[in-house]
Order: C-alpha cells, then structure tokens, then sequence
C-alpha cells in the first residue's frame, strides 16, 4: 500500500483530492454583546482580545488546577463569536459561560441543532469551492473563516490543516452536500479523515486527551495557549509547568505490531506507562496510535500492547 492506485476511493479522496464528511454533531454555540472578548479572555487558554473578523484560534478550558475540560475553536465572525467542541465537551463548556457570564454584557446562543457542519478534507478542498476559498478569500492560515454563498446557499467557510469546513444552516446541510459531491467531492467515513488526523499527530478531546491533561502534555502549548495574554482559569499550573517543570507524560505515536482496541493499557518492563487513544490502519504506516505516554517511554523504545508491541515514536509519523 502507499501509491496512489492502490487506495481505495474514501483513502483517494482525503490524500489527493476532497473528501467530504458531515461533522453536524460537534457542539456549537456563539457569543455576542460588548464583553464577549473580555469574558472568554479569562476563561480559556488562549488570546481572544487579540482577534480580529475572519480570524480565530484554538485553545482549551481548563478546571482551576489546569486540567483540561475539553478544547474549541473560537471564530470572530465580526458581531459575534462563533465557538464549536467535541459533542462530549459541550456541557462542560456551556456550563462554565453560563455559571461566569454573571455582571458582563454576553449573551450565549445555542446553535449545536441550528447549524450544519461539513469538511472538506485533501488538497483539491478550495478548488472545488471555488472562487470564495481562494487567497484573497479565505487566507491559508488555519482557523481563517469568511461569510461566502455557493450557489445561492449561506455559509461561513472556515480554514482547517486538512481543508476547508463550511458551516451552514442545518435546514440546508442536505442541499450543500449535494451541491459539494456535484462539484466532486466524495462523501468518505469519519474513520477514514481520522486516518490523516492521527498521522499529523493531532490529538481528540473524549479520545487521546481527557480531564486528567495538561495542554503541555499533550504538545498543545504551541497551538492553544498563550504566555503573554494574562490570567485565566488554570493558568497557573500551565505557566509553572511550562517554565520550571517537565511533564510526566507527552503524546506520542504507536508503531504497532497488530491493531489493537482504543484504551489498550501500555506497559513497559511490566510497568503502566501508558493507554492507547485514537487508532488508525494507515496506508503508508500500518497499524498505528497516539497515546499519552509516560516520560520513561522515550522515542524508540518498544512497549507491550495487549498481545501486541509498538514503537514509541515522535510525532507527527
């Protein structure tokens, strides 16, 4: 496996051209009025006062002693703050702007049920979509987003790593994905995009990360968090981690000998060091994993998995 021909349709579509996968199902909700930036400045891990329309971020909320309570991506959509997350997160984090919203002007907006969410997943993403996801629409940098119209349908496209997301109101989530698969894009499985997600080594709230995490352990520290932007829920146990401490786990890649079950427990020398997290059979790697693994698992080592083995490696693979 490897080339090109040998890939199935789903596998071709994500690798070469667009695959298209519905992601309805992730929580969703927005934020308006005049505090809004100042609210979630001190609730979540990363700098919001610093974004502008058409850009966002990524970034984690925390319980006080700096565990993760789940991630989101945070959009300015101008008048208000686009926020999704994993479906397992959503109360969570609805729960938290509820309880600390109290004496700022923001108003919380459900909208996990009133909008659709599709990705366009592989390289031929902003092609098929035309003149609105080109440069001076949507600029390349991940997480940029811009209000757009395909064939007369509303939507807000979003820049990701692997593509282009488009969010939609779900009342014509069925129409775009017709609309999508007549321009070539080919429907594939969650499994299948999830396949490239954990060959870049990019690690799932619910799967490979959970309320135990620190952002550090994880290698999140680049893409979520901010050192400059002030206080927030958690901070101080990330800021002390960061600068005076080593992590007692990092997220890792399994070369496995043989697939294996997601919560797999590793061990090495007959000791835990470790539970597999997300899995994948990937073309041109085989069997493979991420995994929160202690620190004594360094790269290159080989650990017990079940009745298998793997090979700690650095990710991505």
């Amino acid at each position: 496996m490897g080339t090109t021909e040998q890939l199935s349709e789903h596998e071709n579509a994500v690798r070469t051209g667009a695959g298209l996968v519905d992601r309805s199902e992730r929580g969703k909700l927005a934020l308006s009025g005049a505090d809004t930036k100042r609210f979630l400045q001190g609730q979540i891990t990363n700098d919001v006062v610093a974004l502008e329309p058409g850009h966002g971020l990524y970034a984690a909320f925390l319980t006080a002693k700096g565990k993760m309570l789940g991630d989101l991506r945070v959009l300015d959509a101008g008048d208000e703050l686009l926020l999704d997350t994993e479906r397992v997160a959503l109360q969570e984090l609805f729960t938290m702007i509820r309880r600390y919203k109290l004496g700022f002007d923001v108003e919380l907006h459900r909208r996990t049920l009133e909008r659709g969410l599709l990705s366009l997943v592989g390289p031929q993403a902003r092609e098929l979509l035309g003149e609105a996801a080109q440069p001076g629409e949507l600029p390349a940098e991940e997480h940029a987003n811009a209000a757009a119209e395909l064939d007369g349908i509303p939507v807000r496209l979003i820049a990701t790593d692997l593509g282009v997301d488009l969010l939609v109101d779900s009342a014509q989530t069925e129409a775009l994905k017709q609309l999508l698969v007549a321009r070539g894009a080919v429907p594939v499985p969650e499994a299948v995009a999830e396949v490239v997600r954990v060959e870049r080594g990019r690690p799932r709230y619910g799967v490979d990360l959970d309320d135990t995490t620190i952002p550090q352990e994880a290698d999140l520290n680049e893409r979520a968090v901010s050192f400059t932007k002030g206080c927030y829920v958690g901070q101080e146990t990330v800021a002390r981690l960061f600068y005076k401490g080593k992590p007692n786990r990092h997220l890792r890649g399994l070369r496995l000998s043989a697939p294996v079950a997601s919560g797999t427990e590793l061990t090495l020398d007959g000791k835990r060091v470790g539970a597999v997290g997300s899995v994948a059979v990937s073309p041109a790697h085989g069997s493979i994993a991420l995994a929160l693994v202690r620190r004594e698992a360094e790269p290159g080592t080989t650990v017990s998995v079940g009745e298998a083995t793997a090979e700690v490696i650095a990710l991505p693979f």
